[in-house]
């Protein structure tokens, strides 16, 4: 019989719940369907960073990136790498009363792989067809895990949206050498077992907002952005929304024939993709640039103030960069919503 499970108490929301032996505190609230902010899951990313307030914990492998030795010396911890030896007492450094509303527990669900195709030369689409829906929210993402003599699991976002919580689509950007990406082109077979364990992610959709709504997304950022668009259109709500799409050259871009389709339908939306490499490209006449910079521009003409809502996903120098640029023009920090891809760990 195992150890008893430990009870974890999360101030200032007063919520509680047990951890079992050899779970991280993190992993058990996702079990529990308390939904708290994070990132990675990996201890790479500082996102679930919270102060021990009370009890005996270890922590497994972590970057000091993401705490340091003065942090660790403070009694911060990081969530997703917490062991739990005690009843523990936790202050969280951020909050949002709202994710904690929309939590879904966290559960395993077995999918048959039935679509792989490819949308540029290093972008592949991925379709999944699971014995038992998963719900999620738009924006939220989950891991997939290939079997084999080794297994591989990543993070991937929905690209579908969360009434079609049975069948999952996934836009994946193709790396070199990349353990899971490289398996995307021939060798993941139609048919295939794969397990998915979710949802994952608190960059999903708010409802019930007003103001205009800003997309920002790059690579396979356009994955949960994707997902996020298709619900907000189906919502009902009539609200300017603004889609920034950041890419190399034009060989970079997809989707265009479904955009202006959406764009007709819907006189409030509006698709801006931005190319950085396009300086001598004379065929092309829409934006040049990054995409923060003529973000920046569109914030700075728009003038919103603070009713806007930012949703934002993709590589982390584009979240880096994009960052100051909505501070600086006035967006609210809690109408800004990241989805920072980091790079696998292993």
């Amino acid at each position: 019989m195992g150890a008893p499970a430990n009870v974890v108490r999360l101030q200032p929301v007063g919520v509680e719940f047990e951890v079992e032996e050899n779970e991280t505190v993190l992993d058990a609230a996702f079990r529990q369907g308390i939904a708290l902010p994070h990132g990675c899951k990996e201890g790479q990313c500082s996102a679930c960073k919270c102060v021990l307030t009370g009890g005996e914990v270890e922590l497994k492998k972590y970057s000091t990136f993401a705490l340091n030795e003065i942090e660790r010396g403070q009694d911060y911890i990081l969530l997703c790498r917490t062991l739990a030896y005690s009843d523990l007492e936790v202050e969280l450094l951020n909050y949002d009363e709202e994710l904690l509303s929309k939590s879904i527990p966290v559960k395993n669900f077995t999918g048959t792989v039935t679509s792989v195709s490819a949308l540029t030369h290093d972008i592949r689409h991925l379709e999944i067809s699971l014995e038992q829906p998963l719900k999620f929210w738009a924006g939220q993402y989950a891991d997939i895990t290939l079997p084999g003599a080794e297994t591989i699991t990543r993070s991937f976002s929905m690209a579908n949206s969360p009434v079609e919580g049975q069948k999952l689509a996934f836009i994946i950007k193709k790396y070199p050498n990349g353990r899971f990406s490289s398996r995307l082109d021939g060798d993941l077979a139609i048919g295939t077992t794969v397990g998915i364990k979710g949802p994952y992610g608190t960059c999903f959709r708010r409802e019930g907002r007003t103001g205009a709504v800003i997309l920002v997304g790059g690579g396979s950022g356009m994955s949960p952005l994707w997902s996020i668009l298709h619900d907000h259109l189906g919502s009902g709500e009539v609200r300017p929304v603004h889609f920034f799409y950041g890419a190399r050259t034009r060989n970079d871009l997809f989707y265009l024939d479904r955009f202006a389709e959406l764009a007709a339908e819907h006189p409030e939306f509006n698709f801006i993709p931005v190319l950085s490499h396009a300086a001598d490209d004379t065929a092309w006449d829409g934006a040049k640039g990054f995409v923060h910079e003529v973000v920046e521009a569109h914030l700075r003409d728009a003038a919103y103030g603070e009713d806007v809502d930012v949703y934002a996903c993709g590589p982390s120098p584009m979240i880096e960069a994009l960052t100051p640029v909505l501070h600086m023009n006035d967006v609210a920090s809690d109408r800004i919503f990241f989805d920072k891809f980091t790079p696998a760990s292993n």
